[in-house]
């Protein structure tokens, strides 16, 4: 009971928004006005996107003054075809594992997206993230980890050759960034997000190696009449291990996909290096009133040995077969809002192992067109000896700008 009775900080910490939202609907526009003059909107408008010479910094005048900076086209401004995006999301909630973890704890993600065109075809993106928070939240990857400091989370460049085939390389990026795979649930957790398919889709952030720095490659193929081809690489280039060597590790995955008006179906098979991993993901959407309903399975084969240093010797030999399943189910106009529904294994289960299974559920409440609040309760369970499962209860406020 202390988690739930804690959980009552909660709405009051919503509670404050409501205050804030009164006063800014009682401000007078037209008394506002009247303060204004002839020579306040002068001023104002004096602050034109034109450059001058307190633009340039201490020791400008080698790059050749005003003049030579207008002439190469630079404006103290975004080109016409940059744009960028914001969102910031922050949480509140607990998680309970034993009798000492009851805390109620606070979180906060930030991103923003950097995209430019080159040809109107192309983009070139920069993700750049932050965040902080209690690990107890981690299940919300809200980039929490980051402990507060921007950091640089993929560049990536895509562009099309021909009327068809699509690419893209990037780091810090997966290999799976073209893939359609067959899933329309947006899952909560950072477990169940993946639909099922957590191996074969050799998503960057699912595999430890490939955290930070991975290269990623990846293409897509419009085969026509709802049919899509993909392809996708991951390998440490950025790192001493480099592509292709034997030292490092270099993952590969191909999807082919079938998308019609109402369902769609994809496959996809990796060779994870020292695995190889099949996926299987489908939906169908019903009418209104009904959730749309996405499943995923996904079967492996891990074949793995650690050698003693300087020796052929074998000190530990992994050789098993994996499954992993997921169902979620979706109401994307439950009122004003999205409900959600899921469950599914913790990642890939060695066979014939008890599985550990995960829960959510949550309701996306839209306020307006750039903010949402999202309560919603997930429980993680875990079957090795000693070990408690997790029991979330969390409240999470969105906003996109």
């Amino acid at each position: 009971m202390k988690l739930f009775q804690r959980l009552l900080v909660a709405p009051a910490a919503l509670g404050l928004l409501s205050p804030i939202s009164a006063n800014a609907n009682e401000v007078n526009l037209n008394d506002i006005s009247n303060y204004s003059d002839v020579e306040n909107v002068e001023l104002a408008n004096s602050f034109s996107n034109q450059l001058t010479e307190s633009t340039l910094l201490a020791g400008g005048e080698g790059l050749g003054g005003v003049s030579e900076l207008s002439d190469s086209g630079y404006d103290d401004g975004f080109s016409a075809t940059t744009s960028a995006s914001f969102s910031v999301d922050m949480a509140i909630g607990a998680v309970e594992s034993n009798p000492n973890s009851e805390a109620v704890s606070t979180a906060y993600g930030y991103q923003m997206d950097l995209s430019t065109s080159f040809t109107g075809e192309d983009t070139l993106a920069v993700a750049i993230d932050a965040g902080a928070g209690a690990a107890s939240l981690g299940e919300l990857d809200l980039n929490a980890t980051d402990g507060d400091a921007l950091i640089v989370d993929g560049i990536t460049y895509t562009f099309p050759v021909g009327d068809k085939l699509t690419l893209l390389v990037g780091d810090s990026t997966s290999g799976s960034a073209l893939f359609s795979t067959a899933c329309v649930y947006g899952g909560f957790t950072n477990t169940l997000d993946d639909c099922g398919n957590a191996s074969s889709a050799i998503t960057a952030t699912t595999h430890s190696v490939f955290a930070d720095g991975t290269v990623g490659f990846s293409a897509s193929y419009d085969i026509g009449n709802g049919f899509t081809g993909a392809f996708g690489y991951n390998g440490q280039g950025t790192d001493n291990a480099g592509l292709g060597t034997e030292e490092g590790l270099d993952f590969y995955a191909g999807q082919l996909t079938y998308t019609a008006d109402s369902y769609g179906a994809s496959v996809t098979y990796a060779n994870l290096d020292t695995a190889t991993s099949w996926g299987l993901n489908g939906y169908y959407t019903f009418a209104s009133n009904l959730p749309s309903i996405s499943v995923g399975y996904e079967f492996g084969d891990i074949d793995a040995a650690t050698f003693r240093e300087g020796t052929a010797d074998e000190i530990n030999v992994i050789d098993a077969e994996t499954t992993q399943w997921f169902v979620g189910l979706q109401w994307d106009e439950l009122g004003t809002g999205t409900l959600g529904v899921a469950m599914g294994t913790i990642g890939p289960q060695v066979e014939d192992a008890e599985e550990n299974i995960a829960y959510e559920l949550f309701y996306t409440y839209n306020v307006n067109d750039s903010m949402s609040i999202t309560p919603a309760i997930f429980i993680l369970e875990d079957n090795d000896p000693g070990d408690d499962d997790q029991t979330g209860v969390v409240v999470k406020t969105s906003f996109s700008f």
